[in-house]
């Protein structure tokens, strides 16, 4: 798996864990998250600590830097523009009631939109590519076809200019 695949799947789980129960401490939060990720990655290596026993966490690795360092911003910025994310979101749900759409597959969206609004970097079709191999993965086989189609209507409404290729 890519590295920027690694970090969108944590960004969506965080996102995920946000949106059924907002800290009051967001850097916290994130912090308590990223050591989370690295004591599972720990114990799937090394196996479960015994009774009692304190894991003590290693540094983190380059790869676990460069995944934290990508997804991070994803995070901060779906948070920081959630309502408007929201709303294009209910504006393409139509017949849909917003609170009705599985947790999993509006965290996945705010996250594709987000990039598609605000990451110049990453092209709409690569950000929606992501958003229905994750929703695929975390929640059914049918919700890649509605985050698919969701997406492909927000992308149909975002004007971007051409790359120009150097």
């Amino acid at each position: 798996m890519g590295k920027r695949r690694e970090a969108r799947e944590r960004a969506v789980q965080f996102l995920f864990q946000h949106d059924l129960n907002p800290p009051d401490d967001l850097e916290l939060e994130l912090a308590t998250f990223w050591n989370s990720q690295r004591t599972a990655a720990i114990e799937e290596e090394k196996g479960p600590a015994s009774w009692g026993e304190k894991v003590e966490l290693p540094p983190p690795t380059v790869e676990e830097a460069e995944t934290r360092l990508f997804a991070e911003p994803l995070i901060k910025g779906v948070l920081q523009h959630r309502d408007v994310i929201d709303e294009i979101i209910k504006k393409h749900c139509r017949n849909w009631d917003f609170h009705r759409i599985a947790a999993v597959d509006r965290n996945v969206m705010r996250l594709a939109i987000f990039e598609m609004l605000h990451r110049e970097d990453i092209p709409p079709v690569v950000s929606i590519n992501e958003a229905v191999d994750i929703a695929k993965k975390f929640s059914t086989e049918d919700s890649g076809k509605f985050v698919n189609g969701i997406l492909d209507k927000v992308r149909g409404e975002i004007l971007r200019p051409a790359r120009i290729v150097k």
